[in-house]
């Protein structure tokens, strides 16, 4: 009997120009060096990957504006043209359908934002050091990359700067090396990771452990967090992160095992308009400590990313509300299990607030213009309430952990999702997909109930 061939991957329809579906990455090691006083970088990228389902002829990088020294495609130089963010290579011999294959990069320049609706997206240089917060197109601005998220690698990533400065990048940190002035930093990312969730923060940073963790109860292996955070702000992120390693530990219980292999915070010595969320890392602004926790429910945030997002990754963009919308509701639990506000009680307020809003934004397929826009995010968290009605509580957290275990590492879309929490019931679940998630109109407020 002959088997079906795989449908071949579509380009993304909100960022048709970005990635190229003809071939998939399995790994990137990134050489970068950055000087921060000239915004200087540069750097080398070796690209594993694997042709589809047809020879290679021709395939293309995305890549900001850098000036190119040499291409090389399994050893020998390729011709390549180099404009708009757009790398295209044609090796000296094609590449055939279904082949591993290797492509270096070299290249040098001053890494800027990529231009967007929503602000410079990227690498971004600071007062004192740079920054990278990517999503959902930013990559490109700092590596040459195939630009989906569905195109998930692993990571190697060395990066020199001058030794003042503290160098962190998600992942594990393999060696560190200084000479003369100057220190190398070298990560490893085993997990596979989507282009847009590749972070570097550089700053002048103390490192501050986290301690805590499991319970005699449920005893487990801590998750290793660490804090990098200007040294005049550690009193206030003692206080502000002081129950994030309890966080840990509940979402644990209720997402499933944490799927990377630590957790780091940065808090970047600027005011950022929102925390970043990365694989492995966060970065947080000055603005988000106080010593009061006013901005615990964006750590809950960032932190349920490394589930949904990070670990379950979107098959493409017009499935944002996964991300999204569970790491809303993750803030609703951490608060119903701290004693605040209950979940059902913020889904409440956020229908209210959502009633009074215009009715033009379908959850599972937002649009370009408004996959970042609030009410996607309170729509979303409202959408897995009413799940978590549907199926009843017990049925509900073992969904919530049978999705993270299933798709651990994987892409993952809202169709995925459906059949997932169908096996937890018999009660159909159309009618709950359908109105909180594929209709622009808000259903009423006692449907959450339903």
């Amino acid at each position: 009997m002959a088997h079906k061939r795989a449908a071949a991957p579509e380009a993304d329809p909100y960022f048709p120009a970005h990635g190229d579906t003809r071939y998939r990455v399995h790994r990137y090691e990134l050489a970068l060096d950055y000087r921060p006083a000239s915004n200087r970088l540069r750097g080398t990228a070796r690209i594993g990957a694997v042709a589809g389902g047809a020879a290679l002829r021709e395939f293309a990088l995305d890549l900001a504006d850098f000036r190119l020294s040499r291409v090389v495609v399994d050893g020998r130089p390729a011709h390549y043209v180099h404009r708009a963010g757009r790398l295209r290579v044609r090796p000296a011999k094609a590449v055939e359908a279904g082949a591993a294959f290797t492509v270096e990069v070299h290249y040098t320049g001053n890494p800027q934002p990529v231009t967007s609706q929503w602000g410079g997206l990227g690498w971004e240089e600071l007062t004192d050091g740079a920054l990278v917060a990517s999503q959902p197109v930013g990559a490109p601005s700092w590596y040459p990359c195939n630009d989906r998220p569905a195109d998930k690698a692993t990571y190697q990533i060395s990066v020199t700067a001058p030794s003042v400065y503290t160098v962190v990048v998600g992942g594990r940190l393999l060696s560190r090396t200084t000479r003369a002035s100057s220190t190398t930093w070298v990560y490893e990312q085993a997990a596979p990771t989507s282009s847009y969730l590749v972070t570097v923060s550089i700053g002048r940073y103390e490192a501050v452990h986290l301690s805590g963790g499991g319970s005699v109860l449920a005893p487990r292996r801590p998750v290793p967090q660490t804090g990098y955070v200007p040294a005049r702000l550690r009193g206030q992120f003692a206080v502000d992160f002081g129950r994030q390693t309890r966080m840990m530990d509940f979402f644990e219980d209720v997402f499933g095992a944490y799927p990377f292999d630590g957790y780091a915070v940065v808090v970047t010595d600027e005011e950022l308009d929102v925390p970043v969320e990365a694989q492995g890392v966060a970065t947080f602004g000055t603005n988000h400590l106080g010593g009061q926790r006013r901005s615990e429910r964006l750590v809950a945030h960032e932190l349920a990313h490394q589930w949904f997002g990070n670990s379950l990754s979107i098959g493409d963009w017009r499935h944002i509300w996964l991300n999204e919308g569970f790491a809303k509701y993750a803030e609703w639990l951490w608060s119903e299990h701290t004693g605040g506000p209950t979940a059902a009680s913020h889904a409440a307020t956020a229908h209210a607030r959502l009633a009074r809003l215009p009715q033009d934004l379908t959850p599972g397929d937002p649009g370009r213009r408004l996959m970042f826009d609030d009410r996607l995010y309170q729509r979303g968290g409202l959408a897995v309430h009413a799940l978590r009605h549907a199926l009843g509580e017990g049925a509900f957290f073992r969904m919530l952990k049978g999705w993270t275990a299933v798709h651990r590492h994987g892409v993952v879309t809202t169709s995925a999702l459906a059949a997932h929490a169908a096996r937890y019931t018999a009660r159909p679940l159309d009618a709950v997909f359908d109105m909180w998630v594929h209709r622009a109109a808000l259903p009423p407020a006692g449907e959450l109930d339903g």
